[in-house]
């Protein structure tokens, strides 16, 4: 299918490391999730290539093509029409996609998070909701694990916010809570945004991106949790994502969390013993007896303060 062939090439350009994890999948899953990261990459685009002043219009059109998918209705955008056909046969609810959305909505509006509660809001809509999506793709065998899923989300979206800070600052957007800055010294930061970063302020962003960080490990941990409710060839994809993905907060550290040393990347021999680590810790849940059993989650996980509350 030319689409699933388009999405292999979107996930291979646009993320080394779910390209990555993706290979590991095979097989149909492997084709299904590359059609949702193709998705939610064109939703993304769509904002972020709006021309100004358009933005709400962009978010109008994406609503109205996901009442398309919703209503089977083909769009003649092969992206949109495939992730209808994965939607349709993973029964993914349109509650996720549509959360989604409302997540790019804040971008599109500039919204600005006062505290790390009202950021994991953002995080649970751009990013956790990814996790529910790819809960139906990957056959989740426990619906009680869909919370994990959600927390593996926010602790990747707090990860690329603090890689990103730089870059997002260029954009004139700052996501970093408006409370941890005040605490660390840098309350006015909000004024200069779009502008020179101030050197001034490079010391206690860094203490804000370190806090947000040791946050981000709180999420992994409980993400980690939710492991043994995945079949075990999918289990082994996501632990590299996973891994990888924390990785990045590795680099950061190794960089003093300062936000203009360049974007954190994890170099590939890196991400090739992280491979090798996801394989051993799945090998070791399937010897301990982690329990598998059969059935695709029905419940439907809307957002609620308890989503990001961790055990």
């Amino acid at each position: 299918m030319t689409a699933v062939a388009d999405a292999r090439r979107i996930l291979a350009a646009k993320s080394k490391s779910f390209a990555l994890a993706g290979r590991m999948l095979g097989g149909e899953a492997r084709d299904r999730a590359a059609v949702v990261y193709a998705f939610c990459r064109r939703a993304d685009d769509a904002i972020d290539l709006a021309p100004a002043g358009k933005h709400a219009d962009a978010i109008a059109r994406l609503r109205a093509e996901l009442d398309d998918v919703e209503g089977g209705r083909a769009t003649g955008d092969a992206v949109l029409d495939a992730f209808g056909e994965v939607a349709r046969a993973c029964r993914i609810p349109r509650d996720y996609p549509a959360e989604l959305i409302a997540g790019l909505e804040m971008d599109a509006e500039g919204t600005r998070y006062g505290s790390l509660a009202e950021l994991g809001l953002y995080c649970y809509r751009v990013a956790g909701t990814v996790g529910l999506m790819m809960c139906h793709v990957l056959g989740l065998r426990d619906d009680r694990a869909l919370p994990r899923a959600v927390h593996l989300g926010i602790a990747m979206q707090l990860t690329n916010i603090c890689r990103d800070v730089a870059e997002d600052w260029q954009l004139g957007r700052l996501y970093l809570p408006a409370d941890m800055l005040a605490e660390e010294g840098a309350a006015d930061l909000v004024s200069a945004l779009g502008g020179q970063f101030p050197d001034a302020a490079r010391r206690p962003v860094a203490r804000v991106v370190r806090r947000i960080l040791a946050e981000a490990d709180c999420y992994y941990a409980s993400a980690d949790r939710g492991m043994f409710d995945l079949p075990a060839r999918a289990a082994f994809a996501i632990r590299i994502a996973r891994l990888v993905y924390a990785a990045i907060g590795g680099q950061l550290a190794a960089q003093g969390y300062d936000p203009l040393l360049g974007r954190a990347v994890v170099p590939g021999r890196k991400k090739l013993a992280l491979a090798a680590l996801a394989a051993a810790g799945e090998a070791f849940s399937i010897v301990g007896g982690g329990m598998r059993n059969g059935r695709v989650p029905e419940r439907i996980l809307l957002f609620s303060p308890d989503v990001l509350s961790l055990p």
